[in-house]
C-alpha cells in the first residue's frame, strides 16, 4: 500500500524510480480510507537524505501511511535549504494538539555533547513528554534512542574509545516479542556513533526489555513493555553508501577515521559494498508498524 506526502516532496522521485509506490496529497484526497498518520521528527542535518531512507524503510507495509515532517524550531538547519524547511516541514507548535498513530525520532550528530548541552534538549524533552498522550507508539532511532532512553528512564550514554562505525552482527535474545517476529537467530546492520549504552543499565531497569545485541556494538534493539517506547541503538535505515559517504567526509575533514567494520568488500574502499540488512531493517519497521501501531491505535483519536 501507499505512504502518502506531501506533493513535490524530492524523495519522491527516487523512491519511485525504485518502483516503491507513494501517493501524493491530491490523490490521496479522493480515497476514502483512514491511513496511519505518522510524524517523522527528523534532527538529521542532511534531511533530505534522511527523509529518503525512512520512507523506503516504510514502504513495505501493507498499510496505508500518511507522513508529516516535523523539525525543531531551537535549532538553525545549515545544510538542508530554508525552502526545503519552509515546505515540507512543521515546527512542534504547529502540530501539538494532534494525535498520531505512530512517530519517529531520528539520531543526531550531537553525541559527544551532554545531554543538557544540546541546544534543542528543552524542546526535544518536551516533545517526548507529549508522546506519551499523544502517540500510540514512538520508535527512537541512534541519538534519539540515547535521548529517549536517557529522558524517559535516567540511562546514561558513555563515549566510546573512537568512532563505531560498520555492519555488525546482531542476536535476538527474545523471539516470542512481535517487534522481532521474522528475525534470524542473528542478523546484521549499520551503526555509526561515538557513544553507546550498558547493557547492565537496561536489564536493571524492569520497566525495558533487551531483545537484541552485538557483542562488539552493544545493545541494538530495547522497548518498554508495551512497545509504546522502542529505542533502535543503531542505523537500520541507511543505505547502501551511507556509510562510505560519512567515512570520506570524516577524511575530508582530517580526522583519520578507520574503515567502517565489515563493510567494504575485502576492506578496499575502492571496491562495492554488499547490502546485507535490508531486510531485516524492513521487518522491523513492518512488525512496529502492525504489533504496535495499526493493531493497538484507535480508529478515531
Amino acid at each position: 500500500m501507499p505512504i502518502k506526502v506531501q506533493n513535490g516532496l524530492p524523495a519522491r522521485k527516487i523512491l519511485e524510480n525504485e518502483n516503491i509506490f507513494l501517493m501524493d496529497e491530491t490523490r490521496a484526497a479522493t480515497q476514502d480510507i483512514r491511513p496511519l498518520r505518522l510524524l517523522l521528527l527528523n534532527l538529521m542535518p542532511l534531511k533530505e537524505d534522511t527523509e529518503t531512507q525512512i520512507l523506503r524503510a516504510l514502504s513495505n507495509t501493507p498499510l496505508q501511511l500518511e507522513l508529516t515532517l516535523m523539525r525543531v524550531s531551537s535549532h538553525e538547519s545549515v545544510h538542508t535549504s530554508s525552502r526545503h524547511l519552509n515546505t515540507f516541514y512543521t515546527t512542534f507548535e504547529q502540530i501539538k494538539g494532534n494525535y498520531y498513530d505512530g512517530m519517529i525520532i531520528t539520531g543526531a550528530p550531537v553525541e559527544k555533547l551532554p545531554f543538557t548541552e544540546v541546544d534543542y534538549w528543552d524542546e526535544l524533552c518536551e516533545i517526548m513528554d507529549w508522546t506519551t498522550t499523544h502517540v500510540t507508539s514512538t520508535i527512537h532511532i541512534c541519538w534519539g534512542a540515547q535521548a529517549g532512553l536517557y529522558h524517559h528512564y535516567g540511562i546514561d550514554k558513555y563515549e566510546l574509545p573512537e568512532k563505531l562505525s560498520g555492519i555488525y552482527e546482531q542476536r535476538v535474545l527474545d523471539r516470542l516479542v512481535p517487534l522481532v517476529r521474522g528475525f534470524d537467530d542473528v542478523f546484521k546492520a549499520p551503526h555509526s556513533r561515538y557513544t553507546g549504552n550498558r547493557r547492565e543499565d537496561i536489564l536493571a531497569d524492569p520497566r525495558l526489555v533487551l531483545l537484541a545485541e552485538s557483542e562488539i556494538a552493544g545493545p541494538f534493539l530495547v522497548m518498554n513493555h508495551s512497545g509504546s517506547r522502542i529505542f533502535v541503538l543503531g542505523h537500520p535505515e541507511y543505505d547502501r553508501e551511507t556509510l562510505r559517504q560519512e567515512y570520506v567526509r570524516d577524511l575530508g575533514r582530517g580526522l583519520n577515521p578507520q574503515l567502517p567494520c565489515n563493510y567494504f568488500t575485502d576492506d578496499n574502499p575502492e571496491k562495492p559494498v554488499v547490502l546485507t540488512w535490508r531486510i531485516h531493517a524492513n521487518t522491523l519497521y513492518t512488525n512496529w508498524l502492525n504489533y504496535y501501531v495499526y493493531q493497538v491505535t484507535p480508529y478515531q483519536w
